[in-house]
């Protein structure tokens, strides 16, 4: 039969009285809440002192899971449908973020991070799946801060001591760049600006891997040098109308942010693209800048092993190769020979630069390193000890006895004449 109040859950008023394990309890019947429960004994001590217990004491089973967790799980599950992920992917980050719940650092967390933990069980999942998926998208979905994410993200990580493999760097590229608003002719994108989709990431990647084997992404964020190579791939297949677009505007037409640190990695490209340009005997005459080089990248790209190989050199070879202050005879010899064809008035042909070190940007350009200032005083050791500080070490009686007995000792050393 109805009994009086309101359940707390949902607000009925139809609670009746329902007989649990013999006990009577008021239960909610419309969501099944159990407003009040029964009382138990669970020993004959407890039934000797009159001593009544609840039912979820008696059994010993664990409390509901809060409210806080609730819609964390459910969010985690509305994320997984969002991103169209498969249904064994949204059952392990579920089972993810349930065990970063039991952790008393993320439970008792704010509610920022707890917002912020439902995109980090996310990505883990789907970066163990091999699933291409950046952090900045799952940021963007939840309009969370991307420092805030990233603690979170290596805290999680660490907490539950999972194993979660990188990105690979074609899966990056083929995911950040297909957020590029050029496919398609609107009213923000001209139709002179829009690009095939295909043609576009096979020349990003194609320009990322040059990056990658001449040093631009080790140790550095890899969103600013794939910026770099799809605003270099995008101006280079249809170069005639598009040279004149910066990069800032470039990132504006696409409607994607602009690192920071683009602009340096893209005028590094165009460093190497240049230096890949000068092997090129027809290219050499066109005295290309970093402007007209973009118009040759298809044919530099075409052959860019060779023209690798050919514009750089190794460091540690050409060190060992060469000694400061010492000439070879070959290399006398040449000169020599080139004197007297300078005075006949015939045109010297200029000689090839030399190769630039295929060297990390660090070693090339070293940071300036701070002198060490010089220590006022230098401990070695072997300096002498008073007794006065010996005696502020001493802890036990047993040390200031032994103490006193050496002391004593050496004194009494010290009192024996020598021998004549």
């Amino acid at each position: 039969m109805p009994g009086g109040g309101r359940c707390p859950e949902c607000g009925s008023a139809e609670l009746v009285e329902d007989s649990h394990y013999s006990q009577s309890q008021l239960v909610c019947s419309d969501c099944g809440c159990v407003v009040t429960e029964g009382t138990l004994t669970t020993t004959y001590s407890d039934e000797g002192h009159l001593r009544e217990v609840t039912y979820s004491r008696s059994t010993g089973e664990s409390e509901q899971a809060s409210r806080s967790q609730q819609r964390g799980l459910r969010r985690v599950r509305d994320l997984c449908r969002v991103l169209q992920l498969p249904p064994t992917f949204e059952d392990t980050a579920v089972a993810y973020y349930q065990q970063a719940y039991r952790h008393s650092g993320i439970r008792a967390a704010r509610l920022q991070k707890k917002e912020v933990l439902v995109g980090c069980c996310v990505l883990i999942t789907c970066r163990q799946h091999n699933w291409p998926l950046t952090m900045g998208t799952i940021c963007t979905l939840l309009y969370a801060d991307l420092d805030v994410f990233s603690s979170t993200y290596l805290q999680m990580v660490k907490l539950l001591g999972l194993d979660v493999p990188s990105l690979c760097l074609a899966d990056l590229v083929k995911t950040y760049c297909s957020s590029f608003k050029l496919f398609q002719a609107s009213a923000s994108v001209p139709a002179k600006y829009v690009e095939d989709k295909e043609k576009m990431l096979a020349r990003t990647l194609q320009l990322v891997e040059l990056a990658n084997e001449t040093w631009l992404v080790t140790g550095r964020h890899p969103l600013p040098v794939i910026t770099a190579a799809t605003f270099l791939a995008w101006q280079s297949l249809r170069p005639s109308g598009r040279l004149t677009c910066s990069l800032a505007q470039f990132c504006k037409l696409a409607s994607v942010d602009l690192p920071y640190p683009a602009s340096s990695r893209l005028q590094e490209l165009l460093a190497v693209l240049l230096r890949m340009a000068e092997q090129l005997a027809w290219l050499q005459v066109l005295n290309l800048d970093k402007r007209s080089v973009v118009k040759h990248i298809g044919d530099l790209l075409q052959h860019r092993h060779t023209l690798v190989r050919a514009a750089f050199r190794d460091g540690a070879v050409e060190a060992e190769t060469r000694e400061p202050g010492r000439q070879g005879p070959e290399q006398g010899q040449g000169e020599e020979e080139a004197a007297p064809g300078s005075s006949s008035g015939l045109p010297q042909r200029k000689r090839p630069a030399s190769p630039a070190p295929l060297l990390p940007p660090c070693m090339l350009k070293p940071p300036k390193r701070i002198p060490p200032t010089p220590s006022v005083s230098t401990v070695t050791g072997d300096e002498d000890i008073s007794d006065s500080e010996i005696e502020q070490y001493l802890r036990t009686p047993q040390e200031v006895r032994e103490f006193q007995r050496a002391q004593a000792s050496s004194q009494a050393t010290r009192s024996v004449p020598n021998p004549p």
